[in-house]
């Protein structure tokens, strides 16, 4: 039984995501469809790769992933089917895919599939469900696909560490209106040590300076940082709205001073 997986930033009001679900299913009648998520910002390829990310390690060997975000194909961006730890990702090569692994995938291709329409405007319904398709047949991706060695390159922005500070940036904030940075587990205990910090926030209004490990730790209404389920450092408000009482959105800078 295939499992496809769908990531996109179409939402739900219009059409597209039911037209998708119904070539699938017409396709591929026994395939299970799991949606990611269908409210990234529009063409937020920084975003889809966040939520990518923390998605698809808990998927089982040989799902298939359609990225319908700025999915139309160019000479510059071609549409690619990638195989990375045994589950496949098909959309178009505009940079996401170097944003959402740490490493090249050693089996990239590049689509040569007919598609299902002579529109071109709709590329996850007529050409990414075909070569789900293809590949739920257990057929090789070699037959639909000439292989790269490279994928478009789009750096993200890292946190910049200085003497005594790191500044990070806002990369997601989820429904509940929690922070997340783009400063890793890693590098904040190899700058911190066991040094003391403070987490300035909202031109140091608010400062934080403990890291905890669950949201409880602390009182309602109180603010908290720890590190999320992927290893970023993130700033919560127990039983609140982080996002709004700091005034932050994305791209907006954290900053850490350390003692």
């Amino acid at each position: 039984m295939a499992i496809i997986t769908l990531t996109t930033d179409w939402g739900i009001k219009d059409h597209y995501l039911a037209s998708v679900k119904g070539a699938i299913l017409q396709q591929i009648p026994e395939a299970t469809i799991i949606d990611i998520s269908h409210e990234i910002a529009p063409f937020n390829l920084s975003q889809a790769s966040y939520i990518l990310q923390s998605a698809y390690p808990n998927f089982p060997k040989g799902s298939i992933h359609l990225i319908g975000i700025n999915s139309e194909a160019s000479v510059e961006y071609p549409h690619i089917i990638i195989k990375h730890k045994d589950q496949f990702f098909i959309g178009a090569d505009n940079g996401l895919f170097s944003l959402l692994f740490k490493e090249t995938p050693k089996e990239i291709y590049e689509l040569d599939i007919l598609q299902s329409s002579n529109r071109f405007t709709f590329s996850t319904k007529d050409v990414f469900v075909n070569a789900a398709k293809h590949i739920a047949q257990g057929k090789a991706i070699e037959e639909i696909g000439e292989p790269l060695n490279n994928l478009t390159n789009r750096v993200p922005f890292q946190p910049v560490v200085e003497e005594n500070i790191i500044k990070g940036k806002v990369i997601y904030i989820d429904r509940h209106e929690n922070i997340v940075t783009n400063i890793s587990e890693q590098l904040f205990y190899e700058i911190i040590k066991k040094k003391r910090f403070k987490i300035y926030l909202r031109a140091g209004k608010y400062i934080i300076d403990t890291i905890y490990t669950s949201y409880s730790d602390v009182g309602e209404g109180d603010l908290l940082a720890l590190f999320d389920s992927n290893n970023y450092l993130e700033i919560a408000q127990s039983y609140g709205r982080a996002a709004g009482l700091l005034g932050l959105s994305l791209d907006d800078v954290v900053r850490i001073e350390i003692d």
